[in-house]
């Protein structure tokens, strides 16, 4: 059923002062986290690949190690989504309303639904970060898990007893994401740490740790060792509104796997239905938010 007179019946009469609902909109805020690709298919592959492992002693006279088993690995799959909304508003309504400068039924916060749904997709791929969803990561395991599989052996993107966000929590993670993020043979990565990603529960906490020039919580006068250690954290922190556990925490880090597939930009159409003359308004966009490598990020979840 349309909107209509019933629905505005304040709107239809002289004397209001003002006609509130709208608010100032918050700036983007998946746009901090995820790389933006152009998506042209309905379901986009991502393949990682195992290259060679180590170099091996070569004895006189022997044969050189051969490794030949190089090769496709895991393959991640995104389903791109149609996301919209609709909504009528009768011509008698539209016609009658004597605030129309206040209340647009051209534009009734579509734009700013479309958003909000765009921005809870994001925060999902963290919020349900330790949750195994089957037919995207491909290699069998959450995003965030402790034995991500490799042919050496697993590596871990998140704690074995997830931990508060402190010095030494932080510290210990940019030291762990270069050594232990290795390839699928085996081998160390040039990855680094490059942005923190918090809850705003914890933003007073990412200032103190990532702001301060000596170090932080204490009357030491020994630098701040988060600004340097393994590169430091350059981009330094954001906060997520959309983020559900209030003490979970995420490094980023420059190893491109945090995805938005962008398949339709966002669109707006205004169309008037021939029998009733009621106007209808719609907007519409295809797009996902995935993941490719769980290399991309660290994370810890302890209990809000």
């Amino acid at each position: 059923m349309a909107d209509n007179r019933a629905a505005i019946r304040d709107l239809l009469l002289p004397g209001l002062s003002s006609v509130r609902g709208l608010y100032k909109e918050q700036d983007s805020q998946w746009d901090k986290v995820f790389t933006t690709k152009s998506a042209n298919m309905a379901f986009e592959r991502s393949v990682q690949m195992r290259y060679l492992s180590r170099a091996r002693v070569k004895a006189e006279g022997a044969n050189t190690y051969a490794d030949n088993n190089s090769g496709q690995r895991f393959v991640y799959n995104t389903q791109i989504f149609a996301v919209g909304l609709l909504y009528f508003i009768t011509r008698e309504a539209i016609e009658d309303n004597l605030y129309e400068k206040q209340f647009k039924p051209s534009n009734l916060g579509l734009q700013k639904s479309y958003k909000e749904t765009k921005e809870i997709f994001g925060a999902d791929i963290f919020n349900s970060g330790t949750t195994v969803i089957p037919g995207l990561g491909g290699d069998g395991k959450a995003l965030f898990a402790t034995d991500h599989p490799v042919d050496t052996g697993t590596f871990a993107n998140k704690p074995t007893i997830d931990v508060e966000l402190s010095e030494s929590s932080l510290l210990n993670a940019q030291t762990t994401i270069p050594v232990t993020f290795v390839d699928q043979a085996g081998l160390q990565n040039n990855i680094r740490a490059r942005k923190l990603l918090v809850p705003p529960q914890l933003e007073p906490t990412a200032i103190r740790l990532t702001k301060a020039v000596l170090r932080p919580g204490t009357s030491d006068n020994d630098p701040n060792a988060i600004a340097y250690t393994m590169g430091g954290i350059p981009d330094g922190y954001v906060t997520n509104t959309y983020l559900t556990n209030e003490a979970a925490w995420f490094l980023l880090t420059d190893a491109e796997g945090l995805i938005h597939y962008d398949r339709t930009p966002f669109e707006m159409d205004m169309f008037v239905d021939d029998n009733s003359d009621n106007l209808g308004v719609k907007c519409y966009g295809r797009y996902a938010f995935t993941y490719e490598d769980p290399r991309a990020a660290y994370g810890s979840f302890p209990s809000n």
